[in-house]
């Protein structure tokens, strides 16, 4: 059986969650590596993280799921400066962020990760998790 990774999890929490749903939805998956990372968080970074795997011929439709998942929560958000709810996750626009791109352009053995932000569609606000809007009751 031919199996592709579709994403990789730092935490175990929203792994299962993800894989739960995607077999809800009828997608064959498992997670991989799973033990290793949760029990050894140290090793997240030698192991790849916690590997979501499923069928080849189930990538497409897995990728799709996740893509839809993804787009419904980030209706749920809101923007704690303006109340919209059109967050996208970009690179951020700051000078060392520009800098970094520019030295791994010329030196492309040179790996860097540039950094990215959730930005709101309608005000620019900037956040590098998304907004928390659970007030739990209290106003």
């Amino acid at each position: 059986m031919d199996v592709k990774t579709i994403k990789t999890f730092d935490n175990y929490f929203l792994a299962n969650i993800i894989l739960t749903r995607l077999q809800a939805d009828g997608i064959e998956c498992y997670l991989n590596d799973e033990n290793t990372v949760t029990i050894n968080p140290i090793l997240n970074n030698v192991v790849g993280g916690i590997k979501l795997v499923v069928k080849a011929e189930d990538e497409a439709n897995a990728i799709s799921l996740l893509q839809q998942y993804q787009a419904e929560h980030l209706k749920t958000v809101q923007c704690p400066r303006c109340g919209g709810n059109h967050f996208d996750h970009v690179m951020k626009q700051d000078i060392p962020n520009i800098v970094t791109a520019i030295f791994t352009w010329f030196f492309s053995s040179f790996a860097a990760a540039p950094k990215y932000v959730y930005q709101c569609g309608n005000c620019g606000y900037e956040s590098v998790t998304l907004p928390d809007n659970t007030n739990y009751g209290y106003p």
